[in-house]
């Protein structure tokens, strides 16, 4: 074993670690030094979002030691940050395995550091926890999920006092202070916990009936109230909620998806507990043909995205993709809020710069501010936060199947996107439509927008490496051509530079930082690649688009669309 490596499983076996982690070291060194050296090459890292990681014994590891020196240098800025005064933060977790127990050591070395800790008394969503945040004052605070990954593993997101994940300065200048710990010894695990009080009911009521207020028409759900919804939370945290804010809706005829509405860490229904999995939705699609629903919805363990499903043209089922069900969200919010007087002259929508542009055009043609931003809702957050005052948030989203309505909160919100994509479908009900036929009527409307994403996974010590080095041939070596059509742009938002191909021009990209490269195609055809902040994955994103005549058009336009995608995948070479 390497001897760096060697060093670090040592100072674990001879240091203030418990009795059972040294155990399970010792099987490791026995059984599989390949899982230990794995463990053990690095430490977990503390980006800007927090941590992230397979569950297990090791520096590489989420496990008590990980969690308590990540909240130990957390705890550290805010004592900086807030000299003299009564620091609070709030606290929540998702279903999974050690959830709790990440959750509960976390409140223990805030409390035991002098800091207030409103805990979720049992699991929550993660949207609430923002809503927390701003909702009883705190500086900070923290959710244990690993989101939508695989049951092996666990994570910690870390927010602001303005309910965003962390953003310039504060996420660097925290992890510069986790960086800090260099020892399980410095962390203070025990002593505070008169600090931590636990929070639920009273916080489910606010939140809900702020929820509640972002109903348009609640007119309309009241005759449809009996639309057939069919929900599945996939094991996960939107149980806690999302079946109570429909029946606040007024929605009377809610199905729950029986095998997977009692969480469960182990998720035994599924092996990616992902609603943009179709795997994951199985479940839900068989319930919805059985009892002929008008719309399905599926929620991930920490509730933040949402996935649906509707019937197309031929009474068929098919899954919606993010951009697909963010274009519905954002049309619906822009059109119904005109509609019923409600939109303001500096009302904004935010997207970020791998979502489908379909929703900038939308915007632009009703005269709506509408801003791009790196990928994350942080970026939304903040750029909410730049415009207070001055322009009025409506709706924010991104293509990961994250919808984010109104600013009271500022992550992504599975909960309150289930109640308005449920209102949306009853509005087009009322109509005499479906939500299929609604978004093919704004292709014709606005232009056929299709949208394609392969994500490729290097596991292992070298993933990353190999993932830089692919990032590194495209950046230096841009293809010419892809699928027979120029690319006259490159967009480098790590050098935060654009350039024309052609003609040599330059400008600046007037965002932070970002290891994201897109490249333009003379069609408008646009590819993004994008290696992941949180797994080791590189994304590609592609879009194309093209005038759809009318609907009766759309299956043939797509095989056009569909084929020209293919087209660029294969000059590509992913």
């Amino acid at each position: 074993m390497d001897a760096k490596i060697q060093e670090k499983v040592n100072q674990w076996l001879n240091g203030n670690y418990d009795a059972a982690t040294k155990e399970a070291i010792q099987q490791l060194a026995a059984n599989n030094p390949t899982e230990l050296a794995d463990s053990f090459y690095r430490n977990l890292e503390f980006g800007t979002g927090g941590l992230r990681g397979i569950m297990g014994v090791g520096s590489n590891r989420m496990n008590k030691y990980t969690v308590g020196m990540a909240t130990q240098g957390f705890a550290n800025y805010l004592k900086k940050t807030y000299p003299g005064a009564e620091i609070k933060v709030a606290i929540a977790h998702d279903s999974r395995n050690n959830s709790r127990f990440f959750a509960e050591t976390t409140a223990n070395v805030f409390g035991a550091n002098g800091i207030k800790v409103f805990l979720f008394e049992a699991l929550r969503p993660t949207p609430e926890l923002s809503f927390t945040i701003r909702h009883l004052g705190c500086h900070a605070g923290v959710v244990c999920t690993a989101s939508h990954n695989p049951k092996e593993y666990n994570g910690y997101k870390a927010y602001w006092n303005d309910g965003g994940q962390l953003v310039p300065p504060h996420d660097n200048n925290v992890i510069a202070e986790v960086e800090k710990i260099a020892s399980v010894d410095d962390v203070r695990f025990t002593g505070g916990e008169s600090n931590i009080k636990l929070v639920g009911k009273e916080i489910d009521d606010a939140y809900l009936t702020m929820v509640k207020g972002l109903s348009v028409y609640p007119d309309v759900i009241a005759k449809q109230h009996d639309l057939r919804i069919v929900y599945t939370p996939i094991h996960g945290t939107g149980i806690t909620l999302v079946p109570e804010i429909l029946k606040r809706f007024g929605f009377t005829n809610v199905s729950i998806v029986e095998e997977q509405m009692v969480p469960d860490g182990n998720f035994p229904t599924v092996g990616y507990p992902n609603p943009e999995e179709a795997d994951a939705m199985a479940y839900g699609l068989k319930k919805a043909k059985e009892i002929d629903a008008d719309i399905l919805l599926g929620t991930d363990p920490d509730s933040d995205r949402v996935g649906i499903g509707v019937k197309d043209n031929d009474g068929n089922w098919v899954l919606m993709n993010g951009n697909q069900t963010a274009v519905l969200a954002f049309n619906y919010m822009i059109e119904a809020r005109k509609a019923k007087g409600l939109a303001r002259e500096n009302d904004m929508v935010v997207k970020t710069i791998v979502t489908t542009d379909l929703i900038d055009e939308i915007a632009r043609q009703n005269d709506i501010n509408c801003y791009n931003v790196l990928t994350g809702f942080k970026w939304i957050a903040e750029l909410i936060k730049a415009k207070e005052g001055k322009e009025n948030y409506v709706v924010g989203g991104e293509e990961s199947y994250g919808l984010m309505i109104g600013s009271q909160i500022r992550d992504k919100d599975a909960i309150s996107a289930v109640a308005m994509l449920c209102e949306m479908a009853a509005y087009e009900k009322e109509k005499g439509r479906s939500l299929f036929q609604k978004l093919i009527d704004l292709y014709v409307q606005y232009g056929y927008y299709k949208e394609h994403l392969i994500s490729i996974t290097k596991k292992g010590m070298d993933g990353q490496q190999q993932i830089a080095a692919m990032m590194e041939g495209f950046r230096k070596n841009p293809p010419k051509t892809l699928n027979g059509s120029a690319v006259t742009m490159l967009l480098d938002y790590e050098l935060q530079k654009g350039r024309n191909l052609q003609t040599g021009e330059e400008w600046t990209i007037d965002l932070p930082k970002s290891n994201v490269l897109q490249f333009i195609l003379e069609d408008d055809s646009k590819i993004s690649a994008r290696p992941s902040g949180t797994e080791p994955k590189i994304k590609f994103y592609f879009s194309v688009n093209t005038i759809l005549p009318n609907a009766a058009a759309f299956q043939s336009v797509q095989k056009e669309m569909d084929d020209r995608i293919k087209g660029i995948i294969a000059d590509l070479k992913v």
